[in-house]
């Protein structure tokens, strides 16, 4: 499992020489344990990022064939959540890493890029889910087993609006404190 503190301690660990030595520098120390914290936390993002394009592929193999085969009945509710995962993805793959928006405006320090790592770490599960979830649908349609698409389908909508739901909870989260 990808984990933040495991990125953010692996990145520390393998800086280079020079950046060790710039370390030791006061004022710099901070600096660069924050640049790692926010390299760690974007890391953390395109893992999420790339589990939410894996899970929207098997989704739009899924949406192929049921319009080979004529499913019409489906093909607009799968149509609808395909859109939904590129809006979702898009959203986790711009989101601010502590130099835009909300960062600029408020000092923003070790603990709460703590805790927007931590916060990312935990998307991590959803995005996994999302794939899993996806995954079974596609397997299930190459099978030919009908039966409980549209129960995979409303599970997949519901998984992916906990996870947008709370991603969008993100800048409270971090702020807070």
């Amino acid at each position: 499992m990808l984990s933040g503190e495991n990125v953010y301690e692996k990145a520390k660990r393998e800086m280079r020489l020079s950046e060790k030595i710039l370390a030791e520098i006061p004022g710099f120390r901070g600096y660069k344990e924050k640049e790692l914290r926010r390299e760690s936390d974007k890391l953390v993002r395109d893992a999420i990022f790339q589990r939410l394009r894996e899970a929207r592929n098997d989704l739009r193999e899924v949406f192929q064939m049921f319009s080979d085969q004529k499913f019409h009945e489906v093909m607009v509710r799968m149509d609808r959540l395909i859109m939904r995962f590129d809006r979702v993805t898009q959203k986790v793959n711009h989101a601010a890493y502590g130099y835009s928006g909300f960062f600029n405006i408020v000092k923003i320090d070790e603990a709460k890029l703590d805790r927007m790592l931590a916060f990312d770490s935990g998307l991590v599960n959803y995005a996994s889910v999302l794939v899993d979830k996806s995954k079974a649908l596609k397997k299930d349609v190459v099978d030919n087993k009908f039966e409980a698409v549209a129960e995979k389908i409303k599970d997949i909508e519901e998984t992916l609006s906990s996870l947008e739901s709370t991603f969008d909870a993100r800048k409270e989260v971090i702020l807070e404190g």
